[in-house]
């Protein structure tokens, strides 16, 4: 049991981290992929 604590301990910082990653990249995909499908759009009005 103290062994699972000592694994939970050292592991909850880089989960954290990797969640708070995970949420911040996941908006700016949005944002990349919208601006990808207004591209998109643009290239096809001038044609």
């Amino acid at each position: 049991m103290e062994d699972l604590m000592t694994m939970i301990g050292n592991m909850g910082f880089p989960i954290a981290i990797t969640g708070f990653l995970l949420i911040r990249m996941e908006s700016r995909m949005e944002n990349l992929s919208e601006s990808i499908n207004n591209l998109s759009k643009h290239i096809e009005q001038m044609n």
